[in-house]
């Protein structure tokens, strides 16, 4: 059993071994100061290089103070989610010095200063800083889930116990312990990517919708460089046979261009610099010099062979007039092992409604949906695969504010 995955407690496996027993505290005790040696190294490093990048010592610390207040959000990073991922730390298991980690990504609809807003993007992140590798799993925002005797849509437990509940919902359905939360609201990634002078993509086919965006409302297929606003398009547009299966592989298409840029740089400026325009946009529990010391980590990563991607295997189905993406959560259990294993779980997806191998792009000259289509045939040559076209954009989560949101 890997140690990040959840004990059962329906006893059918054996629980891990007492990590304070008489024959294994000394040997526990000694991964755990290698562990904290090692993470105590890179925030100095990260940190001396904060002092030489912004001038002196005095600079330096209220330059990070400044910028920590910032991204540390009272209202998004609370006692109850710090709390949430602390309790989800607690296992019976050694920790290996070099233990990959899990981290909680939301995309929102949120603006600054709002407190009520919705989670429409929920990516759950594997990373595996010593073999510079990372995992991507996309989980639908309307995935029907039980949380307090409720049944709603996942997206609806953030508005119930914002992070907090979504780190708690999360941790459950996946089955594993999450270490770190990372918020950033829909605009706040247009000022990311304006901030890295734009995100290269190539975009796999013609997209276009009038009906939900004002500023960027279209884009032709190719390679081609974009600004913030065409970032958010890109991302955002679910104008497609399959909905939001289509958007979430774009989203994951975006971060792993996006990490492609940063990384491949060995300027480490870039990446203080990048905090620091970004700190108003990004809410989490991450500190500078852990943000800084991962990047640095990771640089050289091969992001086009060691960023792993898939989705929760599942499906959009209408149940009792409302309109939710209901999971397979057996898959899930499969997938989520060989993701705690540091494998590929792409190819559990094939017979996934939505599937659409990520290797190779749409041959389809246009990605606009037609809601009237019968079906959709997916564009990639390897597996081929015919879906229900009718279109999965759902009305929000019923329990949502009302309050005014960006479009879409």
């Amino acid at each position: 059993m890997s140690k990040h995955m959840k004990t059962e407690e329906n006893g059918s496996r054996v629980d891990a071994p007492n990590e304070y027993s008489r024959t294994n505290v000394e040997r526990y005790s000694s991964k755990r100061r290698k562990r904290t040696t090692r993470r105590n190294i890179l925030r100095g490093i990260a940190i001396a290089l904060v002092v030489v990048l912004v001038g002196g010592g005095t600079a330096a610390a209220l330059w990070i103070n400044g910028v920590q207040n910032r991204m540390n959000n009272r209202q998004v990073i609370t006692p109850e989610l710090q709390q949430s991922l602390a309790s989800s730390s607690d296992d019976n298991t050694p920790a290996e010095p070099n233990d990959p980690y899990y981290v909680l990504l939301l995309g929102t609809d949120g603006r600054p200063g709002e407190t009520d807003y919705r989670a429409d993007t929920i990516i759950l992140a594997r990373i595996d800083p010593p073999n510079k590798r990372m995992t991507l799993l996309s989980i639908p925002r309307d995935t029907m889930v039980e949380w307090k005797g409720t049944t709603m849509k996942i997206n609806g437990v953030h508005t119930y116990d914002g992070a907090a509940g979504m780190v708690q919902i999360v941790s459950d359905k996946c089955g594993v312990q999450i270490s770190h939360y990372a918020e950033i609201a829909f605009d706040g990634l247009s000022t990311l990517t304006d901030a890295m002078g734009g995100v290269t993509v190539d975009v796999d086919q013609h997209m276009k919708d009038t009906e939900n965006f004002d500023d960027v409302t279209e884009l032709q297929p190719g390679v081609q460089t974009l600004n913030g606003a065409q970032a958010l398009f890109y991302c955002r547009c679910r104008h497609f046979p399959d909905g939001d299966y289509t958007r979430m592989r774009h989203q994951r298409t975006f971060i792993r261009a996006m990490l492609n840029q940063l990384l491949a740089t060995d300027d480490p400026t870039k990446i203080v610099s990048l905090v620091d325009a970004t700190a108003d946009v990004i809410s989490t529990d991450l500190s500078v010099s852990d943000i800084v010391a991962l990047a640095s980590e990771m640089v050289g990563m091969d992001t086009e062979n060691d960023i792993y991607t898939a989705y929760v295997p599942s499906e959009p189905k209408d149940v009792d007039g409302v309109a939710y993406v209901v999971a397979d959560w057996d898959a899930l259990t499969d997938m989520m092992k060989a993701i705690d294993a540091g494998e590929d779980p792409s190819s559990l997806d094939e017979d996934q409604y939505g599937y659409t191998d990520e290797g190779s792009a749409s041959s389809s000259s246009d990605g606009v949906a037609d809601d009237s289509a019968s079906t959709s045939t997916n564009a990639s040559a390897s597996t081929p695969t015919t879906t229900t076209a009718t279109s999965t954009r759902s009305a929000d989560s019923s329990i949502s504010s009302s309050a005014s949101a960006p479009k879409n």
